[in-house]
């Protein structure tokens, strides 16, 4: 059994209680329950207690001895960071386009002359399954060097069903080999196959009868996802696909309104979908309705930066009282980063978010769009010992000092995996 851990003196400790029934919205995502000289005592992979350090100090006198002390003097200690949005299983990368785009030519553009998802989809189709096991391990490194303890993953880049599986049984196999929790999100329905294009109504049969069934048989993933767009699939389509996953035990999930308004903020709330994602062109009257429903806002400020594009409008859905997330959305097209720290920054700059604002969509709403809220997200007795420590002295500072990596130690279910920013050799694949 681990010793306990034993975080103490924090400049501030964010803790967020009082979150996990349901994610935050307008001013409640500006209340972040810090704690000055904070301490956190964690025993058996959960939060035993919370408190100042003089607090804790008297409850656990007598068992001091026992614990791995992590001195979080003159640091902001927050909830592990969570990335509810990421493409995380894939094979190769595609700097080519990033070329092409910067002298001109549009993700639709790129995509439809076979680059894009298509390009990602050959490379993922062709790999074995232990190449793609190996370069997702290596990225979930790199996700936890940068905070990151729950990720979220999805399929897609297989368009037919057995790559579709391979890259659900990945990501199912690294949930249980990396310290990191990766959740399954099955996406065939990501783009329409070229065989398909002429006719893409018999793809999409294809995933109600054939692909969606087997998922839920094998109980490959939680969540069913969408990328509702002109060109891809029209929001009927859209609508056919979620119902289907619901029917078999899949919560829906949305890639909506990122390239042009498509009423994909509606379909969310109007089939009661966990989160909506992009949402770059959503309208006010999706928002509203998200807002209404309690769908999660899962904003994606990293991929608009890269593809030149206009943020979506963070600051006026939090107005409206639409719950906000923010996610990487790493991916080898749109978003080659893991750094959520940075999309966090970008929250910020680009979005008109504050830094409360973005601390709060990148830990406990991140939590509630994948369905985690009772269980990460937050510094609570009783939640997962997942746990974050900056090098900076307070929450404005991370995202004053933009473009860094501040991460300096990171704590998963109740054991030390990043000191001194570096990963712990154990952690590291051999």
């Amino acid at each position: 059994m681990n010793a306990p851990i034993f975080i103490r003196n924090a400049s501030q400790l964010v803790t967020l209680q009082g979150s996990s029934a349901a994610p935050l919205v307008k001013e409640e995502m500006s209340e972040l329950g810090i704690i000055k000289n904070g301490s956190v005592w964690i025993e058996n992979g959960l939060v035993q207690a919370i408190g100042t350090d003089e607090e804790m100090v008297k409850k656990y006198a007598d068992r001091l001895g026992e614990a791995d002390v992590v001195d979080a003097s003159g640091k902001l200690v927050t909830p592990g960071l969570v990335d509810p949005h990421t493409h995380l299983v894939f094979a190769g990368s595609r700097e080519n386009e990033f070329n092409m785009r910067l002298q001109g030519a549009t993700y639709m553009e790129i995509m439809n002359s076979g680059g894009g998802i298509y390009a990602t989809t050959n490379r993922t189709q062709s790999a074995t399954h232990e190449e793609l096991f190996q370069e997702s391990y290596q990225r979930l490194n790199q996700f936890l060097r940068h905070g990151v303890t729950t990720v979220e993953a999805k399929s897609g880049y297989g368009m037919e069903w057995e790559t579709e599986r391979k890259q659900l049984e990945v990501a199912r196999e690294l949930n249980e080999k990396h310290v990191i929790d990766v959740v399954s999100t099955f996406m065939g329905a990501h783009a329409v196959p070229k065989e398909y294009k002429s006719n893409p109504d018999e793809f999409v049969g294809k995933l109600i009868n054939e692909m969606i069934p087997k998922v839920a048989e094998l109980e490959l993933a939680e969540f069913n996802d969408v990328f509702c767009e002109h060109g891809v699939f029209t929001p009927e389509q859209s609508k056919q696909i979620l119902e289907a996953g619901r029917r078999y035990g899949l919560i829906p999930k949305i890639h909506a309104d990122e390239i042009e308004p498509y009423e994909g903020a509606e379909l969310a709330a109007e089939v009661g979908a966990i989160s909506a994602d992009h949402l770059l062109k959503a309208s006010e009257k999706g928002m509203k309705a998200m807002a209404e429903k309690g769908v999660v806002a899962v904003l994606l400020p990293g991929t608009a930066y890269f593809l030149m594009a206009e943020s979506a409008n963070g600051r006026k859905m939090v107005d409206l009282g639409v719950p906000v997330a923010l996610s990487t959305d790493c991916n080898p097209g749109s978003s080659p980063t893991v750094s959520l720290p940075f999309i966090m920054n970008l929250g910020c700059l680009k979005m008109g978010l504050t830094p409360a604002e973005v601390l709060v969509a990148a830990t406990i709403n991140a939590a509630h769009a994948i369905n985690r809220g009772g269980e990460i997200g937050s510094l609570e007795v009783g939640k997962k010992g997942d746990v974050t420590i900056f090098n900076v002295d307070n929450y404005m500072k991370l995202q004053y000092s933009y473009g860094v990596n501040h991460t300096d130690t990171v704590v998963k279910n109740g054991k030390v995996v990043v000191r001194g920013g570096q990963l712990i050799e154990e952690f590291s694949l051999s």
